[in-house]
Protein backbone atom coordinates (compact mmCIF):
# COMPACT_ATOMS: atom_id res chain seq x y z
CA UNK A 1 0.00 0.00 0.00
CA UNK A 2 1.08 3.44 -1.21
CA UNK A 3 2.22 6.33 1.88
CA UNK A 4 -0.30 8.42 0.73
CA UNK A 5 -2.51 5.86 0.86
CA UNK A 6 -1.71 4.84 4.52
CA UNK A 7 -1.51 8.57 5.51
CA UNK A 8 -4.90 8.67 7.81
CA UNK A 9 -5.44 11.25 8.69
CA UNK A 10 -3.63 13.00 5.47
CA UNK A 11 -0.39 15.12 5.43
CA UNK A 12 -0.49 16.49 1.74
CA UNK A 13 -1.89 19.02 -0.36
CA UNK A 14 -5.27 21.04 0.77
CA UNK A 15 -8.16 19.03 2.60
CA UNK A 16 -11.24 20.13 4.90
CA UNK A 17 -11.79 18.22 7.98
CA UNK A 18 -14.62 18.52 10.22
CA UNK A 19 -15.40 17.43 14.14
CA UNK A 20 -18.46 18.05 16.27
CA UNK A 21 -19.01 18.45 20.39
CA UNK A 22 -21.77 18.42 22.04
CA UNK A 23 -22.49 20.19 25.18
CA UNK A 24 -22.95 18.49 29.14
CA UNK A 25 -26.86 19.43 28.04
CA UNK A 26 -27.15 16.67 25.56
CA UNK A 27 -29.01 13.09 26.49
CA UNK A 28 -25.70 11.54 25.67
CA UNK A 29 -23.47 13.58 28.02
CA UNK A 30 -26.30 13.53 30.84
CA UNK A 31 -25.68 9.85 31.28
CA UNK A 32 -21.64 9.70 30.80
CA UNK A 33 -21.53 12.50 33.55
CA UNK A 34 -24.04 10.14 35.98
CA UNK A 35 -22.02 7.07 35.06
CA UNK A 36 -18.48 8.47 35.73
CA UNK A 37 -20.35 10.45 39.10
CA UNK A 38 -21.26 6.99 40.61
CA UNK A 39 -17.91 6.05 39.37
CA UNK A 40 -16.11 8.99 41.55
CA UNK A 41 -18.65 8.21 44.59
CA UNK A 42 -17.62 4.51 44.31
CA UNK A 43 -13.99 5.73 44.46
CA UNK A 44 -13.93 8.82 47.26
CA UNK A 45 -16.45 6.29 49.21
CA UNK A 46 -13.64 3.04 49.50
CA UNK A 47 -10.93 5.64 49.97
CA UNK A 48 -12.58 6.88 52.81
CA UNK A 49 -13.37 3.24 54.26
CA UNK A 50 -9.58 2.40 53.46
CA UNK A 51 -8.57 5.24 55.31
CA UNK A 52 -10.72 4.39 58.43
CA UNK A 53 -9.80 0.74 58.70
CA UNK A 54 -13.31 -0.51 57.94
CA UNK A 55 -14.32 -4.41 57.53
CA UNK A 56 -17.51 -5.44 55.61
CA UNK A 57 -19.64 -8.35 57.74
CA UNK A 58 -18.25 -10.63 55.31
CA UNK A 59 -14.62 -9.86 56.70
CA UNK A 60 -13.41 -7.93 53.62
CA UNK A 61 -11.85 -5.20 54.27
CA UNK A 62 -12.38 -1.66 52.16
CA UNK A 63 -9.63 -1.40 49.30
CA UNK A 64 -9.92 0.92 46.57
CA UNK A 65 -7.71 -1.81 44.80
CA UNK A 66 -10.46 -3.90 44.98
CA UNK A 67 -13.10 -1.57 43.18
CA UNK A 68 -14.89 -2.84 39.72
CA UNK A 69 -17.11 -0.31 38.33
CA UNK A 70 -19.08 -0.38 34.75
CA UNK A 71 -21.63 2.23 35.32
CA UNK A 72 -24.41 2.65 32.45
CA UNK A 73 -27.05 4.86 32.17
CA UNK A 74 -30.41 5.92 30.26
CA UNK A 75 -31.57 9.01 30.38
CA UNK A 76 -35.69 9.57 28.51
CA UNK A 77 -38.61 11.86 28.94
CA UNK A 78 -38.74 12.09 32.91
CA UNK A 79 -36.45 8.75 33.71
CA UNK A 80 -32.99 8.25 34.40
CA UNK A 81 -31.74 4.41 34.43
CA UNK A 82 -28.61 3.37 35.72
CA UNK A 83 -27.42 -0.34 35.54
CA UNK A 84 -24.02 -2.40 35.09
CA UNK A 85 -21.78 -4.22 37.49
CA UNK A 86 -20.26 -2.46 40.66
CA UNK A 87 -17.92 -4.28 43.56
CA UNK A 88 -17.27 -2.62 46.50
CA UNK A 89 -17.45 -1.85 50.24
CA UNK A 90 -18.97 1.54 49.88
CA UNK A 91 -22.78 2.50 49.83
CA UNK A 92 -23.49 5.29 47.63
CA UNK A 93 -26.62 7.08 46.94
CA UNK A 94 -27.08 6.66 43.21
CA UNK A 95 -30.35 8.39 43.14
CA UNK A 96 -29.15 11.75 44.56
CA UNK A 97 -26.05 11.36 42.44
CA UNK A 98 -28.09 11.58 39.64
CA UNK A 99 -30.16 13.82 40.57
CA UNK A 100 -27.02 16.25 41.71
CA UNK A 101 -25.56 16.02 38.25
CA UNK A 102 -28.65 17.14 36.18
CA UNK A 103 -29.06 19.88 39.17
CA UNK A 104 -25.51 21.08 38.03
CA UNK A 105 -26.06 20.78 34.36
CA UNK A 106 -28.90 23.08 34.91
CA UNK A 107 -32.25 21.10 34.07
CA UNK A 108 -33.78 21.89 37.04
CA UNK A 109 -37.18 23.32 36.10
CA UNK A 110 -40.23 21.19 34.22
CA UNK A 111 -40.51 23.52 31.45
CA UNK A 112 -36.86 22.81 29.97
CA UNK A 113 -38.30 19.08 29.61
CA UNK A 114 -36.61 17.68 32.24
CA UNK A 115 -36.55 18.12 35.97
CA UNK A 116 -33.77 16.95 38.18
CA UNK A 117 -36.31 16.92 41.32
CA UNK A 118 -39.24 15.50 39.47
CA UNK A 119 -37.58 12.67 37.15
CA UNK A 120 -37.73 9.29 37.95
CA UNK A 121 -34.20 7.34 38.73
CA UNK A 122 -34.21 3.40 38.68
CA UNK A 123 -31.49 2.13 40.19
CA UNK A 124 -29.92 -1.54 38.34
CA UNK A 125 -26.74 -2.09 39.54
CA UNK A 126 -25.06 -6.03 40.31
CA UNK A 127 -21.96 -7.81 41.40
CA UNK A 128 -19.31 -8.37 38.39
CA UNK A 129 -19.13 -11.28 36.68
CA UNK A 130 -17.25 -14.17 38.94
CA UNK A 131 -15.14 -15.68 35.33
CA UNK A 132 -14.43 -11.97 34.85
CA UNK A 133 -13.22 -10.69 38.08
CA UNK A 134 -10.91 -13.97 38.21
CA UNK A 135 -8.87 -12.87 35.38
CA UNK A 136 -8.74 -9.42 36.56
CA UNK A 137 -8.05 -10.22 39.94
CA UNK A 138 -5.12 -12.68 39.18
CA UNK A 139 -3.99 -12.22 35.72
CA UNK A 140 -3.04 -15.33 32.87
CA UNK A 141 0.51 -14.51 33.59
CA UNK A 142 -0.25 -14.95 37.63
CA UNK A 143 -2.42 -18.10 37.11
CA UNK A 144 0.15 -20.44 35.24
CA UNK A 145 2.83 -19.61 36.71
CA UNK A 146 4.67 -17.43 34.47
CA UNK A 147 5.20 -14.50 37.16
CA UNK A 148 5.21 -13.74 40.68
CA UNK A 149 5.53 -9.94 40.08
CA UNK A 150 2.86 -8.04 41.87
CA UNK A 151 2.35 -5.70 38.80
CA UNK A 152 1.78 -8.82 36.79
CA UNK A 153 -1.49 -9.45 38.74
CA UNK A 154 -4.06 -7.36 37.20
CA UNK A 155 -4.87 -9.05 34.25
CA UNK A 156 -6.69 -6.75 31.17
CA UNK A 157 -10.66 -6.06 32.34
CA UNK A 158 -11.47 -6.59 28.56
CA UNK A 159 -10.18 -7.66 25.44
CA UNK A 160 -9.69 -5.27 22.66
CA UNK A 161 -7.58 -2.29 21.05
CA UNK A 162 -7.42 1.15 22.25
CA UNK A 163 -5.55 4.56 20.25
CA UNK A 164 -3.77 7.51 21.43
CA UNK A 165 -3.06 10.55 19.20
CA UNK A 166 -1.56 13.64 19.49
CA UNK A 167 -0.46 16.44 16.98
CA UNK A 168 1.54 19.86 17.14
CA UNK A 169 -1.59 21.63 15.48
CA UNK A 170 -2.48 23.19 19.03
CA UNK A 171 -0.54 24.26 22.10
CA UNK A 172 -2.39 21.26 23.67
CA UNK A 173 -1.15 18.82 20.80
CA UNK A 174 -5.11 18.07 19.88
CA UNK A 175 -6.56 18.23 16.07
CA UNK A 176 -7.55 21.50 15.67
CA UNK A 177 -10.89 20.61 14.50
CA UNK A 178 -11.71 18.62 16.94
CA UNK A 179 -9.73 21.06 19.81
CA UNK A 180 -12.34 24.52 18.86
CA UNK A 181 -15.73 22.45 18.30
CA UNK A 182 -15.04 21.17 22.00
CA UNK A 183 -13.99 25.08 23.30
CA UNK A 184 -17.18 26.15 21.30
CA UNK A 185 -19.45 23.73 23.16
CA UNK A 186 -17.85 24.47 26.56
CA UNK A 187 -18.22 28.11 26.05
CA UNK A 188 -21.78 27.60 24.93
CA UNK A 189 -22.47 26.06 28.48
CA UNK A 190 -20.25 29.10 30.31
CA UNK A 191 -21.94 31.85 29.11
CA UNK A 192 -25.18 30.26 30.08
CA UNK A 193 -24.06 29.04 33.37
CA UNK A 194 -22.97 32.82 34.02
CA UNK A 195 -26.27 34.65 32.56
CA UNK A 196 -24.66 36.34 29.56
CA UNK A 197 -27.19 34.44 27.35
CA UNK A 198 -29.46 34.13 29.65
CA UNK A 199 -32.15 32.28 27.21
CA UNK A 200 -29.80 29.49 26.43
CA UNK A 201 -30.76 25.59 27.82
CA UNK A 202 -28.53 22.91 28.05
CA UNK A 203 -28.35 20.89 24.89
CA UNK A 204 -26.74 21.42 22.17
CA UNK A 205 -23.85 20.58 19.49
CA UNK A 206 -21.27 22.42 17.79
CA UNK A 207 -19.29 21.21 14.33
CA UNK A 208 -16.22 23.04 12.91
CA UNK A 209 -14.89 22.38 9.89
CA UNK A 210 -10.96 23.58 9.19
CA UNK A 211 -9.10 23.69 5.55
CA UNK A 212 -5.43 22.32 5.79
CA UNK A 213 -2.47 23.22 3.53
CA UNK A 214 0.68 20.60 3.56
CA UNK A 215 -1.01 18.76 6.92
CA UNK A 216 -1.53 22.37 8.60
CA UNK A 217 -4.26 23.82 9.44
CA UNK A 218 -4.50 27.40 7.88
CA UNK A 219 -8.49 28.40 8.56
CA UNK A 220 -11.75 27.07 9.65
CA UNK A 221 -13.86 27.15 6.64
CA UNK A 222 -17.66 26.57 8.52
CA UNK A 223 -19.21 26.81 11.96
CA UNK A 224 -22.34 24.62 12.93
CA UNK A 225 -24.00 25.73 16.23
CA UNK A 226 -27.21 24.09 16.93
CA UNK A 227 -28.05 25.69 20.88
CA UNK A 228 -31.71 24.74 23.07
CA UNK A 229 -33.11 28.03 23.90
CA UNK A 230 -36.37 29.40 26.04
CA UNK A 231 -40.11 29.13 23.24
CA UNK A 232 -39.91 33.57 23.92
CA UNK A 233 -36.75 33.14 21.81
CA UNK A 234 -38.38 33.01 17.75
CA UNK A 235 -35.47 35.69 16.67
CA UNK A 236 -32.87 33.05 15.05
CA UNK A 237 -30.81 36.46 14.16
CA UNK A 238 -30.33 37.34 17.18
CA UNK A 239 -29.21 33.82 18.63
CA UNK A 240 -26.56 34.18 15.76
CA UNK A 241 -25.60 37.32 16.27
CA UNK A 242 -25.15 36.23 19.97
CA UNK A 243 -23.41 33.30 19.77
CA UNK A 244 -21.02 35.03 17.24
CA UNK A 245 -19.88 37.66 20.04
CA UNK A 246 -20.32 35.61 22.82
CA UNK A 247 -19.12 32.45 21.88
CA UNK A 248 -16.99 32.10 18.28
CA UNK A 249 -15.34 35.20 18.60
CA UNK A 250 -13.39 34.59 22.17
CA UNK A 251 -12.86 31.19 20.63
CA UNK A 252 -11.15 31.95 17.77
CA UNK A 253 -9.49 34.68 19.20
CA UNK A 254 -7.87 32.30 21.59
CA UNK A 255 -6.39 30.08 19.40
CA UNK A 256 -5.62 32.95 16.62
CA UNK A 257 -7.79 30.54 13.80
CA UNK A 258 -8.40 32.69 10.73
CA UNK A 259 -12.38 32.32 10.41
CA UNK A 260 -13.57 35.85 8.68
CA UNK A 261 -15.01 33.87 5.58
CA UNK A 262 -16.56 30.93 7.37
CA UNK A 263 -20.08 29.86 6.74
CA UNK A 264 -21.97 30.22 9.98
CA UNK A 265 -25.11 28.10 10.41
CA UNK A 266 -27.37 28.77 14.16
CA UNK A 267 -30.01 26.42 14.82
CA UNK A 268 -30.36 25.66 10.75
CA UNK A 269 -33.93 23.69 11.70
CA UNK A 270 -35.07 27.03 12.77
CA UNK A 271 -35.95 26.45 15.95
CA UNK A 272 -34.70 24.49 19.09
CA UNK A 273 -37.07 24.34 22.07
CA UNK A 274 -37.24 20.55 22.87
CA UNK A 275 -34.11 19.01 23.54
CA UNK A 276 -32.28 16.99 26.16
CA UNK A 277 -33.52 13.77 27.56
CA UNK A 278 -37.27 15.10 26.40
CA UNK A 279 -35.98 15.57 22.58
CA UNK A 280 -34.06 12.50 22.24
CA UNK A 281 -32.62 9.40 24.62
CA UNK A 282 -29.24 9.42 25.63
CA UNK A 283 -26.70 6.63 26.48
CA UNK A 284 -23.56 6.33 27.80
CA UNK A 285 -21.10 5.34 25.59
CA UNK A 286 -22.43 7.18 22.56
CA UNK A 287 -20.21 9.68 21.99
CA UNK A 288 -16.57 7.95 21.57
CA UNK A 289 -15.95 10.42 19.17
CA UNK A 290 -16.37 13.54 21.12
CA UNK A 291 -14.42 12.02 23.96
CA UNK A 292 -10.78 11.38 21.76
CA UNK A 293 -9.92 12.94 18.81
CA UNK A 294 -13.20 14.01 16.50
CA UNK A 295 -12.39 11.53 14.47
CA UNK A 296 -8.88 12.52 13.26
CA UNK A 297 -7.47 9.30 14.75
CA UNK A 298 -8.73 6.15 14.87
CA UNK A 299 -10.80 4.26 17.37
CA UNK A 300 -10.83 1.29 18.80
CA UNK A 301 -14.78 1.20 19.76
CA UNK A 302 -14.45 1.10 23.18
CA UNK A 303 -16.10 3.80 25.62
CA UNK A 304 -14.94 5.12 29.07
CA UNK A 305 -17.49 6.82 31.58
CA UNK A 306 -18.32 4.50 34.21
CA UNK A 307 -16.05 2.17 34.10
CA UNK A 308 -13.15 1.51 36.75
CA UNK A 309 -9.36 1.87 35.55
CA UNK A 310 -8.91 -1.93 35.48
CA UNK A 311 -10.71 -1.60 32.57
CA UNK A 312 -8.53 -0.95 29.83
CA UNK A 313 -10.66 0.47 27.02
CA UNK A 314 -10.03 3.60 29.60
CA UNK A 315 -6.77 3.43 30.74
CA UNK A 316 -5.53 1.64 28.12
CA UNK A 317 -6.74 4.99 25.65
CA UNK A 318 -5.09 7.21 28.39
CA UNK A 319 -2.07 5.77 28.56
CA UNK A 320 -1.50 5.68 24.57
CA UNK A 321 -2.38 9.73 24.62
CA UNK A 322 0.02 9.90 26.84
CA UNK A 323 2.13 7.95 25.28
CA UNK A 324 1.53 9.89 21.55
CA UNK A 325 1.58 13.41 23.50
CA UNK A 326 4.99 12.78 24.86
CA UNK A 327 6.50 11.40 21.70
CA UNK A 328 5.33 14.92 19.91
CA UNK A 329 6.52 17.18 22.81
CA UNK A 330 9.81 15.27 22.14
CA UNK A 331 9.93 16.60 18.88
CA UNK A 332 10.14 12.48 17.80
CA UNK A 333 7.11 13.42 15.54
CA UNK A 334 4.76 16.26 14.63
CA UNK A 335 1.45 13.90 14.53
CA UNK A 336 1.23 10.31 16.29
CA UNK A 337 -0.88 7.75 16.92
CA UNK A 338 -0.43 4.82 19.26
CA UNK A 339 -2.31 1.50 18.83
CA UNK A 340 -2.33 -1.10 22.33
CA UNK A 341 -4.97 -4.15 22.19
CA UNK A 342 -4.93 -6.47 24.95
CA UNK A 343 -6.53 -10.29 25.55
CA UNK A 344 -9.23 -10.14 28.82
CA UNK A 345 -7.43 -11.44 31.84
CA UNK A 346 -3.67 -10.74 30.30
CA UNK A 347 -1.31 -8.69 31.98
CA UNK A 348 1.11 -7.87 28.81
CA UNK A 349 -0.27 -5.72 25.92
CA UNK A 350 -0.42 -7.93 22.68
CA UNK A 351 0.59 -5.67 20.49
CA UNK A 352 2.28 -2.10 20.12
CA UNK A 353 2.13 0.14 16.84
CA UNK A 354 3.32 3.06 16.04
CA UNK A 355 2.05 5.70 13.15
CA UNK A 356 3.58 8.82 12.59
CA UNK A 357 2.30 9.65 9.03
CA UNK A 358 5.95 10.50 7.51
CA UNK A 359 6.77 12.69 10.05
CA UNK A 360 8.66 10.78 12.46
CA UNK A 361 11.83 12.21 13.43
CA UNK A 362 13.12 8.10 13.24
CA UNK A 363 11.66 4.88 11.73
CA UNK A 364 8.06 4.03 13.54
CA UNK A 365 9.30 0.45 14.52
CA UNK A 366 11.98 1.90 16.45
CA UNK A 367 9.35 3.98 17.98
CA UNK A 368 7.55 1.09 19.28
CA UNK A 369 10.61 -0.12 20.47
CA UNK A 370 11.21 3.00 22.73
CA UNK A 371 7.74 2.76 23.59
CA UNK A 372 7.88 -0.43 25.20
CA UNK A 373 11.28 0.44 26.59
CA UNK A 374 10.00 3.32 27.91
CA UNK A 375 6.96 2.89 29.27
CA UNK A 376 5.26 -0.27 31.24
CA UNK A 377 2.09 -0.80 29.54
CA UNK A 378 0.68 -3.41 32.08
CA UNK A 379 -3.02 -2.31 33.60
CA UNK A 380 -1.55 -2.38 37.07
CA UNK A 381 1.06 -0.02 36.12
CA UNK A 382 -0.74 2.40 33.50
CA UNK A 383 -3.09 2.26 37.29
CA UNK A 384 0.23 3.11 38.98
CA UNK A 385 2.01 5.22 36.76
CA UNK A 386 -1.12 7.50 35.79
CA UNK A 387 -2.29 7.27 39.56
CA UNK A 388 -5.85 6.79 38.37
CA UNK A 389 -7.53 5.40 41.63
CA UNK A 390 -8.79 8.66 42.42
CA UNK A 391 -12.38 10.53 41.82
CA UNK A 392 -11.38 12.19 38.89
CA UNK A 393 -13.54 10.97 36.38
CA UNK A 394 -16.35 12.70 36.05
CA UNK A 395 -14.99 16.14 34.83
CA UNK A 396 -13.37 14.23 32.05
CA UNK A 397 -17.25 13.63 31.13
CA UNK A 398 -17.94 16.60 28.98
CA UNK A 399 -16.28 18.73 26.76
CA UNK A 400 -13.27 15.42 25.65
CA UNK A 401 -10.89 13.94 27.61
CA UNK A 402 -7.88 14.71 25.85
CA UNK A 403 -6.60 18.45 25.37
CA UNK A 404 -7.97 19.36 28.53
CA UNK A 405 -5.22 22.08 29.75
CA UNK A 406 -7.46 23.68 32.34
CA UNK A 407 -7.81 20.28 34.57
CA UNK A 408 -4.72 18.74 35.93
CA UNK A 409 -5.35 15.26 34.46
CA UNK A 410 -2.65 12.63 34.71
CA UNK A 411 -2.26 11.51 30.71
CA UNK A 412 -1.89 14.78 29.87
CA UNK A 413 1.60 15.28 31.37
CA UNK A 414 4.48 15.64 29.28
CA UNK A 415 6.90 14.82 31.94
CA UNK A 416 8.24 11.69 29.56
CA UNK A 417 10.08 13.91 27.28
CA UNK A 418 13.71 13.60 28.53
CA UNK A 419 13.64 9.62 29.27
CA UNK A 420 12.49 9.69 25.52
CA UNK A 421 15.18 12.13 24.20
CA UNK A 422 17.73 10.06 26.38
CA UNK A 423 17.05 6.60 24.95
CA UNK A 424 16.45 8.12 21.40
Amino acid sequence: MSEELRSIPPQHGSFVFTSESVTEGHPDKIADQISDAVLDAILAKEIELQEQGYIAPNGVPANVENVRCACETLVTTGTVIVAGEIRTQAYVDVQEIARGVIRRIGYNRAKFGFDCDTCGVMSLIHEQSPDIAQGVDESFETQTGATTDPIDLIGAGDQGMMFGYASNETKTLMPMPHYLASRLAERLAAVRHDGTLAYLRPDGKTQVTVRYEEGKPVEVTTIVISTQHAAEIEDMGKIKADLIEHVITPVMAAENMPWDNADIYVNPTGRFVVGGPMGDTGLTGRKIIVDTYGGYAAHGGGAFSGKDPTKVDRSGAYMARYIAKNLVAAGLADACQLQLAYAIGVAHPVSVLVETYGTGKIADDKLAQLVRECFDLRPAAIIKTLDLRRPIYRQTAGYGHFGRAELDLPWEKTDMVQTLLAKA
